[in-house]
């Protein structure tokens, strides 16, 4: 995980560390970079290290890597070098509506990886049902929390770029919660049959 996400983290700050002039103003911009970057931050730096390891294909460590130079650059260059947005962009309601849903899904995400840390002890191998918090709407409540949290970036940030990878993380994690609710469904015979898959309620 931590060299995987490091990219995410390394190549945004690097691009604004290299701009000269640097990029301070105006104030959306920054927090907008900072948003991108605490994410990057808290998956880089505090997530791996909190997580039972497993072995993980090299495969998949490579393609990560790729994707998150890839996007970490592309995020990172449009928000530094490309977008222009007002003095006041920190108090227009795209921003400030995307911000809350940001803060909201990155809680989420965050609270329903502790909670799924506490479900084994170490050594333990077995699956077990995961229990409180949003889990007890959806079986993927931390994918949930990221979808949340990036389709707020998105409106935040009201880009292109920002909007392409939040569907990107729609239609990859999307599916991953739905192949859990399946696997959690056929493996647990007292499996909460009203928990959805992915979004409270519906889905």
């Amino acid at each position: 995980w931590f060299l995987q996400e490091l990219p995410s983290f390394l190549v945004p700050a690097l691009l604004l560390a290299l701009r000269s002039p640097p990029r301070l103003e105006p104030l959306g911009c920054r927090l907008l970079c900072c948003l991108f970057c605490w994410h990057y931050f808290y998956r880089t730096f505090i997530y791996p290290f909190f997580t039972r390891g497993r072995p993980f294909p090299l495969q998949l460590l490579f393609f990560g890597m790729l994707f998150c130079i890839y996007n970490g650059f592309l995020q990172g260059y449009y928000l530094i070098y490309c977008a222009e947005y007002p003095n006041d962009w920190c108090t227009d309601i795209r921003f400030t509506s995307g911000l809350l849903l940001f803060l909201l899904g990155m809680g989420i995400n965050i609270h329903s990886d502790l909670l799924l840390r506490q479900l084994r002890k170490p050594g333990e191998v077995t699956y077990k049902i995961p229990q409180g918090g949003l889990f007890t709407y959806v079986s993927g409540a931390n994918y949930f929390g990221e979808i949340v949290e990036w389709f707020g970036f998105a409106i935040a940030t009201w880009s292109l770029p920002a909007f392409a990878f939040a569907f990107f993380t729609l239609c990859c994690i999307g599916p991953r919660a739905y192949h859990h609710h399946r696997y959690y469904l056929k493996t647990f015979t007292d499996y909460p049959k009203s928990r959805k898959a992915l979004i409270p309620f519906v889905f």
